[in-house]
């Protein structure tokens, strides 16, 4: 039996074809109007041999590969938010997620299966040997966006692979027969090797748009009647993402930067949207005391990030909205939200098997928010001023409800309100913004990726008045979003990331600066750094005497984009892998990023050294 798939395939062998994977269909395009249709995957609908000469059967093909992505939707959530330091397990917990979290899982742990990310890759695979690309409507290749996107899909489950079990089998060819399985030598590859073999082919790519079958497909109702539609476009991972994110992951940085950017300047997509600065009211001086509850009860934040709004999502996993229906996803559940409950009534449970942990509400609570009072309702204003209350992306993730308990004493429970939706994020556009950010910051451009935090992409990034950006920093938003073919747009479309969550943070037309300022915010983080010499050496003694570096800058930022990131893609599936890539980034750096990395999860009690590389990964069943 092959090297790669050992155990993992080894339960599909009973059967010919379908043991590896294979979901082409054969209905007509008339299901294109139901979401089930596309997503269903009956065996006795499957195609064992399936030819893809016509122009339709692409559609069919492409969609098969997205059911084999719902397979291993809460498989990927799951490896990569549970290894992180932001959620905290309960008494509650299901056994197989506290595993994943001390880093004691086992080749008995449901959460471990190298075989769901080799299905797509399968599936991949047999698509891209057999599809007819030369067909043509007018002088239109009709083939060409659903054969970029295969592509894309591929790159992605080779990235969790080798994110989650370091280096593993790679083969590009489709097995379709059991001798393929047996007989084989498919060389082992890492991160490095990964990008290398499948960069160079994706670049040709570069610019496709995603498949587009509809915008608002019917995918049925909840039990409890809430309807669910899918966008078909957000079903697929547009390939300047997944190139971005390779490059990123193996250190090409300024091929990450071009990457992302031309996904950003070619792409029709909403930037992140903005929580509106909180305004003081003239009776309101001096501040609320409890600031938080203020802000908290303003319509802006009321389920500002809930999975129903898509505006800011580029790609993810709808899963299907009862069992009957198809593939379901336990994710919701474990965070409290029974997204198959009968009645509404039923859907806040209070067996929450994961909650907030410590670490995330240090970091949230102890943030600075910028705020400006108002004055003769608006007509004029006092300068800008801020308070530790705290970064607001909390409250609008956050349901609360207090109760008596068994012992008669009050009570608060809280739910994480990320999940109403039932679907698996894989990419906003606020990732691309912050994944160009730590690129363009190990570009030694930390100043450029501080400006999205701060003003986004806007007119300050250039002026004159702007002195703490440096010219080199001032020519990248010149030569890039703010040319002459792209300035109109993200004048109007980029927002500041950082202002999400903190309030006023541009200096734009408001009576004075932000102190959100990037030396203020700089300084601040290498004197909070400098408190941990092992992991930052001889800072200390740089900070006593004043000789920092831009070595140390570019560090200072790089924590500050990790915070943000926590703050922004909380409970999303993505921590463990952000804090991997993050200790690369040091590692390169010549910083001891594994220690780093050790001791951001240090709260999980992980049973084994994470300083030790080879101890981040999973089994791989043999």
């Amino acid at each position: 039996m092959m090297k790669i798939m050992n155990n993992h395939i080894g339960k599909m062998k009973s059967a010919t074809l379908t043991l590896l994977g294979f979901i082409a269909f054969n209905f007509s395009l008339s299901t294109l109007s139901s979401c089930s249709g596309m997503m269903d995957a009956d065996s006795d609908r499957q195609n064992f041999n399936p030819e893809m000469g016509e122009k339709t059967d692409s559609v069919f093909y492409a969609f098969g590969i997205a059911q084999a992505m719902q397979q291993l939707a809460d498989q990927y959530f799951f490896q990569g938010e549970m290894r992180g330091e932001l959620v905290k397990t309960t008494d509650y917990t299901d056994n197989n997620l506290r595993q994943l979290a001390n880093f004691s899982a086992d080749l008995s742990n449901k959460y471990d299966s190298a075989y769901v990310y080799y299905s797509v890759i399968n599936n991949c695979n047999y698509y891209l040997a057999h599809r007819d690309t030369t067909l043509l409507t007018g002088a239109t290749k009709v083939t060409r966006p659903e054969y970029a996107a295969v592509k894309a899909y591929r790159a992605w489950a080779y990235l969790q692979l080798v994110r989650n079990y370091g280096q593993v089998p790679f083969f590009t060819e489709p097995l379709v027969t059991i001798s393929q399985i047996d007989d084989n030598n498919f060389p082992s590859y890492g991160i490095n090797e990964i990008a290398a073999a499948l960069c160079p082919d994706l670049e040709q790519y570069a610019g496709v748009p995603v498949p587009n079958y509809g915008t608002n497909i019917p995918c049925g109702t909840t039990n409890f009647n809430q309807s669910k539609s899918m966008d078909t476009r957000r079903c697929f991972i547009p390939v300047d993402v997944i190139l971005g994110d390779l490059y990123l992951e193996s250190g090409q940085y300024e091929k990450a930067a071009n990457s992302f950017i031309n996904y950003l300047t070619t792409t029709e997509t909403t930037a992140p949207s903005v929580i509106a600065p909180f305004r003081l009211r003239s009776d309101e001086d001096p501040v609320p005391t409890n600031m938080r509850a203020t802000i908290a009860s303003s319509p802006a934040y009321n389920n500002l990030f809930a999975n129903n709004n898509t505006t800011d999502i580029v790609s993810y996993i709808p899963m299907s909205v009862s069992r009957v229906r198809g593939t379901v996803t336990a994710v919701p559940y474990t965070f409290g939200y029974d997204y198959y409950a009968l009645t509404t009534r039923d859907c806040w449970r209070e067996d929450i098997q994961l909650l907030p942990s410590d670490a995330y509400k240090t970091l949230t609570e102890s943030l600075p928010y910028y705020y400006y009072e108002n004055v003769l309702g608006g007509l004029l204003g006092k300068d800008i001023t801020s308070g530790n209350y705290g970064d607001m992306r909390s409250l609008a993730i956050m349901r609360n409800s207090s109760q008596q308990s068994t012992a008669g004493e009050e009570e608060e429970i809280e739910w994480i309100n990320k999940f109403q939706s039932g679907n698996i994020i894989l990419y906003r556009t606020a990732t691309v913004y912050l994944h160009l950010c730590e690129a363009l910051n190990r570009m030694e451009m930390p100043d450029v990726a501080f400006a999205f935090l701060k003003e986004g992409i806007t007119a300050n990034d250039t002026a004159q008045t702007n002195t703490w950006l440096s010219d080199k920093g001032k020519a990248f938003f010149r030569n890039t979003f703010l040319n002459e073919k792209n300035g109109d747009i993200f004048y109007e479309r980029s927002k500041p990331i950082h202002q999400r969550g903190a309030g006023v943070t541009a200096d734009g037309n408001y009576p004075g600066s932000s102190p959100y300022q990037f030396a203020a915010e700089i300084g601040r983080k290498l004197t909070q750094l400098a408190e941990n010499p092992a992991l930052y050496p001889g800072l200390a003694n740089r900070l006593t005497a004043a000789t920092t570096t831009k070595a140390d800058t570019i560090m200072a930022m790089e924590e500050l984009l990790c915070d943000e990131e926590a703050m922004e893609f909380c409970f999303e599936g993505t921590r463990w892998y952000d804090l991997m890539r993050f200790a690369r980034h040091k590692n390169r750096a010549g910083l001891p990023g594994n220690a780093w990395l050790a001791d951001k999860v240090k709260d999980n009690a992980p049973v084994k050294s994470l300083a030790i590389e080879q101890n981040w990964y999973l089994p791989f069943k043999k």
